[in-house]
């Protein structure tokens, strides 16, 4: 441990319980280590190039902003609502069926935007506003719809998986096929916790819609639906590369909102495009600060030390993955997703490679572990989404997701275990 680095993790640390922002955090520490390092490779315009060579030519970023701007989209025009009617006509006059919908809902909406704030903050209003009107506990609505909004990321597209992609070296195609499984299994786990709560509580039924109004209903979600074929279609026919597939479903979903269903104007796309642009920017200032932290982590060969402490420890796979998974865990209570992936990420890939672990499979495995992140008291971003829009106490929400968040841990470890639930489809698709 050199001075530099010493002063680098303790302001990391001391911004860190400051409570500001983990970008700023990651960016005023890493400017005080190259402002007295010594190290050969710490120099600022070393840096600077390897920044641009890397950033230019890392393509896949580009569709970060591109499924950004798609979700905007759906959230915006009457996709979402489409969605959120297609759903209900599913599942009928099942006990407590808008908590089926909404997990429903959640699993169609994940196969369009691949991220889990847009799940909750877009279709969770509406589910929310349902679900309260027909007598739903508050704590359970925001429970349900915040523990659902965790499978956005895990079934394809995925924004975090982009990313992991973009670290790790790992096929997007892969992962986007490996969450498949996974995302569905949460979603089965929540509606059968969902029909237990139900009858204990006895939640109301749904309304089963006549057979010709099914129909009708059907085709009118066909072209909102229709945005998953457009998307996963286009990448795993090999037409388009997953970036040019964000780019192909955004287009098509604006051509939709406009029109087909004639509920996109000017002022809409005005706010998309603003609402776009800041998460854009935001997410960029991470990954910026996050390159000039990570990069400071490699040369200072922090990943391979703690490669080595791990492996000191054991040796066995099994083992390491559960440290790993309980690690995770514990740093989702109190760090962004996005923070973990980019700073955490590439510390412990040597020591999944070194250990022969398969890149996909850790994958979709550590995206569900931060997922439940989202979830998890006391700063779960999902726990302050659902609250804001619904004005339940936060401490509702915390005891009802409590159980959730233990269905979704045991998902968690059947994939950490059973590698073929992840990688089943890839294979079958004919990826290594």
């Amino acid at each position: 441990m050199n001075l530099a680095l010493i002063v680098f993790f303790l302001t990391f640390i001391a911004v860190f319980l400051l409570r500001m922002p983990i970008g700023i955090g990651m960016m005023v520490s890493s400017v005080f280590y190259f402002a007295i390092s010594k190290h050969p490779a710490a120099s600022l315009d070393m840096v600077a190039t390897q920044f641009l060579t890397n950033m230019n030519s890392s393509f896949i970023l580009i569709a970060v902003p591109l499924f950004v701007f798609m979700a905007e989209i759906m959230n915006s025009g009457k996709v979402t609502s489409m969605i959120f009617s297609f759903a209900n006509a599913l599942v009928g006059k099942k006990k407590g069926a808008l908590g089926h919908v909404n997990v429903i809902a959640s699993i169609i909406f994940s196969g369009m935007t691949g991220s889990a704030l847009a799940d909750a903050s877009g279709l969770g209003s509406m589910e929310i506003k349902a679900m309260k009107e027909n007598g739903y506990d508050d704590g359970y609505t925001c429970a349900i719809t915040a523990a659902s909004a965790t499978i956005g990321p895990i079934i394809p597209p995925s924004i975090p998986m982009i990313f992991y992609a973009m670290l790790s070296g790992a096929s997007i195609g892969s992962l986007f096929l490996g969450g498949i499984i996974p995302g569905l299994l949460i979603g089965v786990g929540l509606m059968l916790y969902t029909a237990v709560i139900a009858r204990k509580r006895n939640y109301p039924e749904g309304n089963k819609l006549p057979f010709r109004e099914f129909i009708v209903l059907t085709f009118k979600s066909i072209p909102a639906l229709f945005s998953v074929v457009v998307l996963l279609g286009g990448i795993y026919s090999g037409i388009v590369t997953p970036t040019e597939a964000g780019a192909l479903a955004a287009f098509y979903a604006l051509l939709v909102s406009i029109f087909f269903y004639r509920a996109f104007k000017w002022n809409d796309f005005k706010n998309v495009l603003i609402n776009t642009v800041k998460t854009t920017g935001t997410l960029s200032l991470l990954v910026g600060c996050a390159y000039a932290f990570s990069y400071i982590v490699t040369i200072e060969k922090i990943p391979n030390l703690v490669a080595s402490l791990l492996l000191g420890m054991t040796n066995n796979k099994y083992i390491m993955l559960l440290l790993i998974n309980v690690l995770f865990l514990i740093l989702g209570m109190f760090i962004d997703t996005m923070a973990i992936t980019l700073v955490f990420i590439p510390i412990v890939i040597p020591l999944i490679n070194a250990l022969g672990i398969n890149l996909v499979h850790f994958g979709v495995v550590i995206v569900l572990n931060m997922m439940i992140g989202l979830s998890t008291p006391p700063y779960g971003m999902l726990l302050f989404v659902v609250a804001g829009i619904s004005g339940t106490p936060l401490k509702k929400v915390i005891k009802e997701i409590l159980p959730m968040i233990a269905v979704i841990v045991v998902v968690l470890f059947l994939i950490t275990y059973i590698p073929d639930l992840v990688l089943f489809i890839p294979r079958l698709a004919g990826f290594k």
